[in-house]
C-alpha cells in the first residue's frame, strides 16, 4: 500500500521526505542522503512498463499503482500531483492508498520559492503560475519521455483536492509548524505513520531526535552546497544550477513582498488564508 507525501511544489515535501527517510530507513535516525531515493518521486519512469506519451500520464496511474500494491509492501511516495480525475482516470484510489501526508505552506512564502525555482523574472509571473488552474510540470527535457509529469493545477486546487477528500486517512502538516515546533510536529507525524501502518512499536526517542537534527533546513542546505544533493534543477535561460534549498525559515513574505503584491495576494487568497489559519 502507498503512503502519499503530497504537496504543492516548494512547500516542504523534500524536508518531510528526508525526515521520514532518516527515521525509518537510516541507522539510529541519522540521515544518509544516499537513501533518499528509498522514498521515490511519483509519477516517474521506473513505475511504468511502457513509454508515457505527452498528455497521457493519466492512462498509467491505475496500472502502475496496482503493481506497487501487488508487491505487498508499504511504500512512501512523494508527489506534487493534485488528487484529481483526468479523462475518467483517478490519480489514486483508497484501494491503493494507506494514507496521505499533505504539507501546506503559506502561499505568500511559496511564491518566493516558486519564483526562484522556476527562474521567473518577476513575482507577477510566479503568481500567474500559482493561479493557473491547468498547470502541468514535466521533466521531459531531461528524461526524454513524459513519465515524470505532475498535474499540479493551481496552488488552491492542489491543496483543496487533497484536504477536501475524506476517503483517505490524512495528516496535514503546516510548513510553518516545522519551523516553530519541529519536535512536536514530527513526533505527531511518526505517530500517524505508525498508526496507519499498525506498527506496535512506540516512538524511538533517540531516533526521533537524530532524525530531526540531521534533517534541519540548514543541514539539507549544506548537503546541497557540498554537491551531495542530486535533485537540483537548472535554469532554462543559462543552464546554471538553481538553488533548491533556497531560503527556508528565512523566507518571510512580510519582508520580501512589496505592499501591492501583498494586497493582491491577501485579496485573492483571503478565504484560503482564513480557512488554513494564516494571518492576513
Amino acid at each position: 500500500m502507498i503512503i502519499w507525501i503530497a504537496s504543492y511544489p516548494k512547500s516542504g515535501n523534500t524536508w518531510i521526505r528526508s525526515f521520514l527517510t532518516a527515521y525509518y530507513f537510516c541507522e539510529d535516525g541519522i540521515f544518509d542522503i544516499n537513501k533518499l531515493n528509498y522514498i521515490q518521486d511519483y509519477p516517474n519512469k521506473q513505475f511504468f512498463k511502457n513509454e508515457v506519451k505527452e498528455g497521457e500520464i493519466h492512462k498509467h496511474w491505475d496500472e502502475s499503482q496496482k503493481a506497487i500494491v501487488n508487491e505487498k509492501k508499504i511504500k512512501f511516495l512523494k508527489t506534487h500531483n493534485s488528487l484529481i480525475t483526468a479523462f475518467g482516470n483517478d490519480f489514486t484510489s483508497p484501494k491503493y492508498s494507506l494514507g496521505v501526508i499533505y504539507i501546506i505552506r503559506d502561499p505568500r512564502n511559496v511564491i518566493t520559492s516558486v519564483k526562484n525555482h522556476n527562474d521567473f523574472e518577476t513575482y507577477d509571473k510566479a503568481l500567474e503560475f500559482m493561479q493557473n488552474e491547468n498547470t502541468i510540470i514535466s521533466d521531459y527535457k531531461y528524461l526524454n519521455n513524459h513519465a515524470k509529469t505532475n498535474i499540479i493545477n493551481s496552488w488552491r486546487i492542489n491543496y483543496q483536492s487533497w484536504l477536501s477528500n475524506n476517503r483517505y486517512r490524512r495528516m496535514m502538516i503546516k510548513y510553518e509548524d516545522l519551523i516553530k515546533n519541529p519536535k512536536q510536529t514530527l513526533r505527531d507525524l511518526i505517530v500517524f505513520v505508525n498508526t496507519i501502518c499498525r506498527f506496535n512499536n512506540g516512538i524511538d526517542v533517540k531516533k526521533l531526535e537524530n532524525a530531526i537534527q540531521s534533517t534541519t533546513f540548514e543541514k539539507l542546505q549544506n548537503l546541497e552546497d557540498t554537491g551531495k544533493f542530486s535533485e537540483s534543477v537548472y535554469s532554462d535561460k543559462n543552464e546554471k544550477k538553481i538553488k533548491f534549498f533556497y531560503l527556508g525559515p528565512k523566507n518571510n513574505w512580510k519582508d520580501r513582498l512589496n505592499k501591492d503584491l501583498i494586497k493582491k495576494m491577501n485579496t485573492y487568497y483571503k478565504k484560503d488564508l482564513e480557512r488554513l489559519g494564516y494571518e492576513i
